[in-house]
């Protein structure tokens, strides 16, 4: 049964002040004849779970025409046996959406769909574009007449406004299309999408976001992350190029040059986002992470009894930091595995206890111990002050907390939610000063150097903007950015949603359909 459109996801995993970093979304593509394309997308998307939690979609196509199901809500609550039986075809595209761009309500969930002059494109995003406003104009200049689109249904995301300049031209074909567009297309972008008959999937010159190539014995799969890969038995091929269009259909696969690569790959993959089973730009996401726990043990060392991780993202940099300190590595704090996202929303009393929710100490581990909290990183603070607190409930004789970044000072304009700059504790205050807001006895932050030798990579090659803001793609103007720049009135590229349009309806009338 379909929810309605205004019920929207809460985390309840954490305090009600305070989230953490979130990315934009996952998205995966697969082309194989004779596979159950469908469900090879619902296991693809479990695994990228972690990568967005408020809708899920696929969209399949036998050759002839697009089925497309999407809902509100995880993976596991979205799809039915019976409707991926439904969702029949040999091409297939999957999406996991965290907003960025656009409200969480269901007109926003992914696939999108556009008519083109042959049939039908289903798109799906992960990233966030900085011209919106601009493709916003160029839409409305190029297709006057476009009257029956996603945009026009009420979806206020990019990927609609991408979607819709991808069917706009009824001259050329859409991979034509896509060449002449995808140029024009500023900011970060990993996009999956297929029309009957083949499936596609672009990068963005900066390579911001990760994107990987499989094979299967009868196909090619395309993904976020390599360990989608994996769960569904495709072999790694290589990493979809920055500036890369791919192309494969029953000719094979074929690949197109957009754009010059200006590598720029986020960090923040390597710190918290991406699963540590994962590899970017051949490095194992785990391993860095345990590299970045050792440097931190020789750049900030202290005498302590116990080494314990902020579950589950703090682990591979406490096991590094045990092991270069030589400090025993141990669980303190227990995480309850079935809080994520949830549509109740919590009581006053429940959010009260914040954290509790998620972490609850191991007293008999914690008492009279001098503590090491491993974390990945430090928002606003008031998750940190909450743990700090409760560990000393617990009876921790003392509580020093390292984090395996650098100070967060600047925002995310390529994919990941954090808050504003004047949110983030450390825009404002010096480490003795969070030291001090947080209660911690004493605190420690990875240097941008550790991070970055720790990936391996070249620091010309990355994105550090969260932690230095030099933001390797040119911003627009702040009136030209935002979650919600599609939902203003006051901008001229901005869109006042309107009644459902056939598209819209389409996609309902299918959803009931495959309900039943």
């Amino acid at each position: 049964m379909l929810r309605g459109d205004g019920l929207l996801n809460t985390d309840i995993a954490v305090t009600s002040d305070e989230k953490a970093p979130q990315d934009q979304c996952g998205v995966f593509g697969v082309w194989a004849p004779g596979e159950e394309v469908a469900k090879l997308s619902f296991f693809a998307l479990y695994a990228l779970q972690h990568r967005g939690q408020e809708s899920a979609g696929i969209a399949t196509s036998d050759g002839k025409k697009i089925l497309v199901y999407k809902d509100m809500g995880l993976v596991s609550q979205v799809f039915s046996e019976s409707a991926l039986e439904s969702l029949v075809g040999h091409i297939a595209v999957g999406h996991n959406r965290y907003s960025t761009t656009g409200a969480s309500h269901w007109r926003n969930a992914q696939p999108t769909l556009g008519r083109t002059a042959s049939g039908t494109v289903a798109l799906a995003h992960n990233g966030n574009l900085t011209n919106t406003a601009d493709l916003m104009q160029l839409l409305q200049q190029r297709y006057p007449n476009q009257t029956q689109n996603e945009i026009t249904g009420g979806n206020t995301t990019d990927t609609a406004v991408l979607t819709a300049l991808m069917a706009g031209d009824l001259d050329h074909t859409l991979e034509a299309t896509a060449l002449e567009l995808l140029p024009k297309v500023k900011g970060a972008f990993c996009l999956v999408f297929m029309d009957e008959t083949t499936l596609y999937a672009a990068r963005d010159p900066q390579g911001v976001r990760p994107l990987v190539l499989g094979r299967l014995e009868r196909g090619w799969v395309v993904a976020s992350e390599t360990a989608a890969l994996d769960i569904v038995g495709a072999s790694l091929v290589r990493e979809v190029e920055p500036g890369e269009l791919i192309a494969i259909d029953e000719n094979g696969l074929r690949s197109s040059r957009f754009a010059e690569t200006k590598r720029a790959g986020c960090v923040f993959e390597y710190v918290y986002l991406a699963r540590p089973d994962t590899a970017i730009n051949g490095r194992v996401v785990y391993d860095a992470r345990v590299e970045m726990g050792r440097t931190l043990a020789r750049e900030y060392p202290v005498e302590a009894d116990l080494v314990i991780p902020t579950p589950e993202s703090g682990t591979p940099a406490a096991i590094g930091y045990s092991q270069e300190s030589g400090i025993p590595f141990g669980h303190g704090l227990v995480k309850n595995a079935y809080v994520g996202r949830t549509f109740i929303q919590p009581s006053q009393t429940i959010r009260q206890r914040g954290i509790r929710l998620k972490l609850n100490p191991l007293k008999e581990v914690i008492r009279g111990k001098r503590i090491i909290v491993i974390d990945d990183s430090i928002v606003r603070g008031n998750t940190q002050r909450a743990l700090v607190q409760m560990l000393r409930e617990a009876g921790a004789a003392e509580i020093h907390v390292r984090i395996s970044s650098p100070p967060i000072t600047w925002p995310c304009f390529y994919g990941i939610d954090f808050a504003t700059r004047a949110e983030l504790i450390a825009t404002g205050l010096g480490v003795e000063d969070v030291r001090a807001s947080i209660g911690a006895d004493s605190l420690g932050y990875l240097t941008k150097d550790g991070m970055i030798a720790a990936t391996q990579q070249e620091e010309r090659t990355l994105c550090t903007a969260c932690f230095t803001g030099n933001y390797p793609i040119e911003l627009p103007t702040a009136d030209r950015l935002g979650k919600n720049l599609l939902e203003r009135t006051d901008d001229p590229a901005a869109c006042n949603p309107g009644p459902d349009s056939e598209t819209d309806a389409l996609v309902r009338a299918q959803q009931e359909t495959l309900n039943d």
